[in-house]
């Protein structure tokens, strides 16, 4: 398929470029068994005191929409600690896309891949197509529901090496939901491109419809059989189709 008039290359991570059993069975687990050991190891970090500032927020907010989060204690050391990890552990059973949630695990995921202990996965394809783009002068993008920490981390340590390079920028929730089409509207801005002249490629035909709405090019990237419905997007299966 021809992508002549595509100057950018803009593409979601879980189901694009990653496997999602990366991230549900290795990222996820890794995060929700450290998170304990992490905060109390990182408490007086101005960043990390920050996200779980943004978490006791979100609390309040639960509580008092009736979202019955399991209780948040202050009067004691122990029990908050014990309290910050059981709220993190609920959003992850969620799978909230909260913004202090998704930056606390970036800084978990941090640890964990400058340790060794984790290294990054792409589907076989992505280095080929990144080093593909690159050479046809394409801009490359990342937007994901997970912070710029995290998703700069996994394309850093993977493992068919450092893909960093070959990106141009990253862009998480604090852009905008990934299914609303003002945040494909400052994507494009923030890139100095006309949306016409930017593909986005995602898993998820919610997010897609968003970014068409701002005439951005798309397609439905369909890794495993997806049950997806595919609307007006085009379907790849392989990033090997996308090339000018």
């Amino acid at each position: 398929m021809s992508d002549a008039n595509v100057s950018a290359i803009l593409l979601d991570i879980e189901g694009t470029t990653t496997p999602i059993e990366f991230v549900y069975e290795v990222l996820f687990p890794f995060a929700r068994q450290h998170v304990k050991e992490f905060i109390h190891q990182h408490r007086e970090s101005a960043d990390v005191r920050a996200d779980i500032a943004g978490l006791r927020a979100e609390y309040l907010a639960d509580m008092e929409s009736g979202k019955e989060p399991p209780r948040w204690r202050d009067d004691a050391d122990d029990s908050w600690l014990e309290s910050v990890t059981a709220y993190v552990h609920w959003q992850m059973k969620q799978d909230r896309k909260s913004t202090a949630l998704k930056s606390l695990q970036g800084k978990i995921w941090e640890a964990g891949y400058l340790s060794g202990s984790l290294l990054g996965q792409v589907y076989p394809d992505v280095p080929p197509a990144f080093a593909r783009w690159r050479k046809q002068e394409k801009q490359i993008y990342i937007y994901s529901s997970g912070s710029i920490l995290a998703q700069k981390l996994l394309f850093a340590h993977t493992s068919d090496g450092d893909l960093s390079g070959y990106i141009n920028d990253y862009f998480d929730t604090t852009t905008g939901a990934k299914t609303t089409s003002s945040s494909y509207h400052a994507i494009a801005k923030r890139v100095g491109l006309p949306a016409r002249e930017i593909l986005f490629l995602s898993d998820v035909t919610a997010e897609l419809d968003a970014a068409q709405e701002t005439r951005m090019k798309t397609a439905l990237c369909t890794r495993s059989g997806s049950s997806q419905p595919s609307g007006s997007h085009r379907i790849v299966k392989s990033l090997d189709s996308v090339s000018p």
